[in-house]
């Protein structure tokens, strides 16, 4: 390029802060857009594809571990919240339940209670006329004395015995002797892997056929005196009149990896506590009972007492903490009422939906995640909405289970922890990967701006890139900054003595070095104006104190003089190459400008205005002919009084600059002070 291109360059560019590449840039082009003409590679991350391979990510991974059962004991925690938060059913007036307790114990100074004491006990409770009369207690043996007393006792069709299936860890046990079949039911509880009772197996199969259990023989005996019969439903599952119980599968509701062998319901317990009134056997034996407590119900006859083993954890145990399980008898009496609620349309069972609509409503969830976490923004927004959405899906999973919900009759188990986490995990996926991509956009926008402006700017730029893509300019902002004007002496005859090419090589070694220093002393390069710079300190933040600008003013200083000393070392290395050796003005001015966007719709810049600007620019040319040494450093009062007499200086008086009426006054900087002259 010749000297007049250098020179037109220079003087046309004055005042601005970057070219019009960088407003056009957050005006006019997408970041995909400008990737494209830079030739920078980007993936594609749009909200569709984003939110479309991380769902399809997430719901695979979740679907997958819950095939194999990795997230069944979640969905159990959370079915045994969702039976917490029901309320208590008041005790089932059908049923009366006699326990043999602790006091029991101590009060006959024996346990099993002998044959004598439970064959009273059977004959005082039919002397009340009970409808059914159910005893949970192990008769095989003889438990003398009154063994030929109970065995009379046991005699009447109303009473129903158990009896214990055999399974991997313990052997069967046999009813009392001469008991039919269909007075017999196995007590046998069907416990989940974490050893709580959730299901009802209601009859199973055995080498001599179908054997219903113990709480299933009390409901059928007494549902079959109030006229109802068991049936098939269409669909195969167990009916009892118009009431249907649908079986459980291995992978129903939350479950994947259970045993579902026999017909299992889920158990849905009628309340935490006691669900029948509830007596001892001191109690009854000792005449303290009312008739109707007795009368049509359905008796059955248990151990309570801890010393008798006989205790599981249930859904409640979690927040019980003085007696966190329930005895079997209580158990087989909350299921007798589950039963018998049901066949007379009280209280519905609870269901679940097929495989197929708990995948779709996993995968909604999880798909409404993604689209929320990309959507949403704002930090707070994303948390509170985040919370919101999951507390209606808790709500919605918590209606369908309780039966709650506007327009729907059956009580539904859908899974609650599955969509937690698919919600959660596709919004993390979409958040990091919108995160990654903001930082692959920033870095290379970044790259992109701070090779057409310096690295400050570029990142003012991107902290407010959403105000320059919603009205395309930035307001003025009043500061206080230093700016430094550089210039070569003669620069137009050197440009007339070697080629284009080497004038290039040559220049852009200059600059480089001119630009080290700027940068070590924490200022920015605002641009090249053909032979110089233009660098600015105290921008793109404002400077708020006296101490900050004396700062800036100090640091422009001292950068001044670094590059003299990198012009002299610059000196000799061209002088040993024969190129050619020069000299350099510099003018340095502390006062306000304006920085904001400058100019119209079709061509927009930011800059900086100001006298200033202006008065540094003059200070760098003003008496040109007046060159003492390699580098002319010239600053005005403005500046010298925030220096607090570090710089040693040269007064050249009040001078008259070019465009300026009144006088300015100048001073040459000559060097840093000693450090005993430097005072604070």
């Amino acid at each position: 390029m010749g000297a007049s291109k250098w020179h037109q360059a220079k003087k046309t560019s004055k005042g601005q802060l970057f070219d019009p590449f960088v407003m056009n840039f957050f005006r006019k082009l997408s970041p995909k857009q400008l990737f494209k003409q830079r030739q920078v590679t980007l993936p594609d991350l749009t909200g569709l594809r984003v939110v479309t391979i991380s769902s399809i990510l997430v719901i695979s991974g979740l679907l997958g571990l819950r095939q194999i059962g990795g997230l069944q004991a979640l969905e159990l925690a959370a079915f045994d919240q969702m039976v917490r938060m029901q309320p208590n059913s008041s005790p089932d007036p059908r049923l009366l339940l006699v326990e043999i307790t602790e006091e029991d114990i101590k009060a006959y100074n024996r346990f099993p209670l002998s044959d004598d004491i439970i064959a009273r006990t059977l004959e005082k409770l039919q002397y009340f006329q009970p409808s059914i009369i159910g005893l949970d207690l192990y008769r095989d043996i003889p438990y003398e004395p009154g063994n030929q007393k109970i065995q009379g006792q046991l005699e009447a069709e109303n009473i129903i015995v158990i009896t214990k299936l055999a399974d991997a860890e313990t052997i069967a046990v046999p009813p009392p002797p001469n008991i039919p079949k269909e007075r017999v039911g196995f007590n046998d509880l069907v416990i989940d892997p974490d050893g709580i009772i959730r299901r009802n197996l209601m009859y199973g199969s055995t080498a001599e056929g179908i054997v219903l259990s113990f709480s299933m023989r009390l409901a059928t005996r007494f549902l079959v005196k109030q006229g109802m019969q068991l049936s098939s439903s269409p669909d195969g599952y167990l009916q009892i009149s118009k009431a249907v119980f649908p079986r459980l599968l291995t992978n129903s509701g939350g479950y994947q990896t259970i045993d579902a062998q026999g017909y299992q319901t889920l158990l849905n317990y009628r309340t935490g506590d006691r669900a029948a009134r509830t007596i001892t056997i001191s109690q009854l034996l000792y005449g303290r009972v009312e008739r109707d407590w007795v009368e049509d119900k359905i008796v059955l006859i248990g151990t309570t007492a801890p010393s008798g083993k006989d205790l599981f954890n249930t859904p409640y145990s979690a927040l019980e903490r003085q007696n966190p399980k329930m005895a079997g008898v209580d158990i087989h009496a909350q299921i007798l009422s589950q039963i018998l609620a049901t066949a007379f349309a009280e209280r519905p069972l609870v269901g679940w939906w097929p495989e197929w609509g708990e995948i779709v409503w996993i995968a909604s969830w999880a798909i409404l995640g993604g689209v929320a976490f990309w959507v949403v923004r704002h930090p707070l927004m994303l948390i509170s909405g985040t919370t919101v959405m999951l507390g209606v899906l808790a709500a919605i999973s918590f209606g369908l289970f309780a039966g709650k919900l506007p327009y729907l009759n059956a009580r539904v188990w859908v899974p609650v922890s599955t969509p937690i986490l698919g919600f959660t995990l596709t919004g993390t996926v979409v958040l990091t990967t919108r995160g990654y991509a903001a930082g692959r956009h920033q870095q290379i926008v970044m790259k992109l701006l701070g090779q057409n402006t310096s690295p400050a700017i570029a990142r003012a730029l991107w902290k407010s890139r959403d105000r320059l893509l919603k009205s395309g300019t930035l307001p003025g902002q009043k500061l206080t900054a230093t700016i430094l004007f550089t210039d070569l002496k003669n620069f137009s005859s050197i440009a007339e003595q070697i080629p284009p090419e080497q004038l290039m090589k040559w220049l852009n070694e200059l600059l480089d070095v001119m630009t080290q220093q700027v940068a070590h002393h924490q200022g920015i390069i605002n641009k090249f104006t053909g032979d110089g710079i233009m660098a600015v300190f105290g921008v793109p933040v404002a400077r708020t104190t006296p101490e900050a600008i004396a700062a800036d003013a100090k640091a422009a200083v001292a950068c001044a003089l670094d590059m003299d000393a990198a012009l002299e070392t610059l000196n000799r290395s061209w002088a040993s190459r024969n190129l050619p050796v020069v000299k350099m003005r510099v003018g340095i001015f502390t006062g306000p400008v304006v920085a904001g966007s400058l100019g119209g719709k079709n061509r927009l810049e930011y800059g900086l205005i100001g006298d200033s600007v202006n008065i540094a620019s003059r200070l760098e040319s003003c008496e040109k002919n007046r060159q003492p040494c390699t580098c002319r450093i010239l600053i005005a009062r403005e500046t010298l009084i925030h220096l607090q007499n570090r710089f040693e200086v040269e007064p050249w008086g009040p001078l008259t600059l070019k465009g300026k009426q009144q006088t300015v006054e100048v001073y040459r900087v000559i060097g840093y002070y000693a450090p005993s002259n430097i005072s604070d």
